[in-house]
């Protein structure tokens, strides 16, 4: 069986369910857990008697803040990793690749690249306490692509560019109101929630759910140059001047200094 530092993972019943295990970091992600996440999923993908994947995050703080920016402060990227890469277009692939439905459990705060994951499953169940957003522009960072065009398919156009461009954070009950979440529920119900929910998609056809996803996300499909064009983009970006100091500023717990940045062309 495949050992995990970063996540666990087990199968109960018809549903794998997958943890980010990083409390001691808001469950942010480094590059291991970016991998150990496609492990996970491409378990799940394999396994006949999972019909369903349910995402969550240790502890009741956070479900995901994206990539640790304090590792990219300290070491200038997001640590080493069997392959070499960061590979967290793989990861957004596979989630949308995996044809069995993927539920989102938001148990805390999904920020950043945390925010895009639960974005990209198929349908996500909140905590109360949950709390929504994006962060890239705070901290020196972006993820365009899915991060951006899937979510202005999910909640239009003004209120996607409103959530990117403020980096506001939004409570579970304005996440639902936006069609962001599908349902939110007492913190202490979220993970019976989630496999319910499991347990009453395994009844329906395993090859119709299949096909249906498989068309749903042919519609978007194309966002995937887009967001490879902005993974690329981003490599270069959180290399510059610009980038590095919104992370430091992160690390360090001030107001990043972008003021110089703003007349370029």
């Amino acid at each position: 069986m495949t050992q995990f530092e970063d996540i666990t993972y087990v199968v109960e019943d018809s549903a794998a369910i997958v943890t980010i295990n990083r409390p001691e970091r808001y469950n942010a992600f480094r590059a291991q857990t970016v991998e150990e996440l496609i492990k996970a999923f491409r378990l799940a993908w394999a396994d006949g008697q999972v019909q369903s994947v349910i995402l969550t995050g240790a502890g009741e703080k956070a479900f995901c803040t994206g990539g640790d920016v304090k590792q990219r402060a300290e070491t200038g990227d997001y640590g080493p990793s069997e392959s070499g890469m960061f590979e967290i277009g793989a990861l957004h692939k596979v989630i949308r690749d995996t044809p069995k439905p993927v539920i989102a459990a938001v148990n805390g705060v999904a920020v950043g690249g945390g925010h895009v994951l639960h974005v990209l499953c198929d349908v996500s169940i909140a905590s109360e306490t949950a709390r929504f957003g994006q962060a890239g522009p705070k901290v020196g960072s972006f993820d365009a692509g899915f991060g951006t065009a899937y979510l202005a398919r999910v909640v239009g156009e003004k209120k996607a560019r409103e959530i990117w461009f403020w980096c506001r954070m939004y409570s579970a009950q304005e996440a639902l109101a936006m069609n962001l979440v599908n349902k939110v529920v007492p913190a202490a119900d979220l993970m019976t929630e989630a496999r319910a929910w499991a347990a009453e998609v395994a009844t329906k056809s395993p090859t119709a759910i299949r096909f249906l996803k498989q068309s749903f996300n042919a519609d978007t499909d194309h966002q995937a140059g887009l967001s490879n064009l902005a993974m690329s983009a981003l490599d270069l970006f959180t290399a510059s001047p610009e980038g590095l100091e919104g992370a430091a500023a992160f690390a360090e717990k001030r107001t990043p200094d972008f003021n110089q940045h703003v007349n370029w062309h």
